[in-house]
């Protein structure tokens, strides 16, 4: 049995039901236990994040950068790279901000650092832009919100929720998008911990 652990800090919803798609796609892969906790949770819980094979970090992203919430996990977090607790668990992220950029990527490059910093093995979307609807990118308007992965982003997918409240916002496809990323970490965690067996 694979266990991932999703950790997330959302200030408004959107990151929530991003974190619970992420969830949904990594329980559904057969042979994987999927634990969802916030990052206050996770500070109080840090020691069961030991048995996690993968561990998905997910965050807002607040005027560029990574949100005060998940900074604070991080920081909590560093006794485990004492220890390199977390040495050789896959890892992934992903965010979401209130534009189509905000910054995202500088707040996914943080998390990546975060996880290189422990020795983890970072996995991307591996998706197309736009992958259910390759044709809107032949268009001015570009993929509309139905599709997925349409901020284009590979190192983790990347909601837009504009000044939408939730649950309207993220759009269908950004969290069908982060369903997907989790089916992908989940799978190939379970794939590492065969090998190790």
């Amino acid at each position: 049995m694979g266990k991932i652990v999703i950790v997330y800090h959302s200030g408004f919803g959107h990151t929530k039901l991003q974190a619970e798609a992420v969830h949904r796609g990594a329980a559904a892969v057969e042979g994987t236990e999927a634990v969802l906790f916030t990052t206050e949770e996770a500070i109080e819980k840090m020691d069961e994040l030991d048995s996690a094979d993968g561990i998905i970090f997910g965050c807002p992203t607040y005027m560029g950068n990574i949100s005060a919430g998940m900074k604070q996990f991080l920081e909590e977090a560093v006794k485990k790279w004492f220890t390199q607790s977390w040495k050789d668990k896959i890892a992934g992220a992903f965010t979401n901000s209130s534009s189509f950029s905000g910054d995202k990527l500088n707040t996914l490059f943080g998390l990546v650092v975060n996880a290189m910093q422990h020795g983890m093995i970072f996995v991307g979307t591996a998706m197309f832009p736009s992958a259910n609807d390759p044709e809107a990118m032949n268009s001015v308007e570009g993929p509309g919100p139905e599709a997925h992965n349409r901020v284009g982003s590979f190192i983790g997918p990347m909601s837009a929720s504009f000044q939408v409240d939730p649950p309207a916002a993220p759009s269908k496809g950004d969290l069908e998008t982060a369903e997907a990323y989790g089916k992908r970490i989940a799978s190939i965690a379970l794939q590492f911990s065969r090998g190790r067996s």
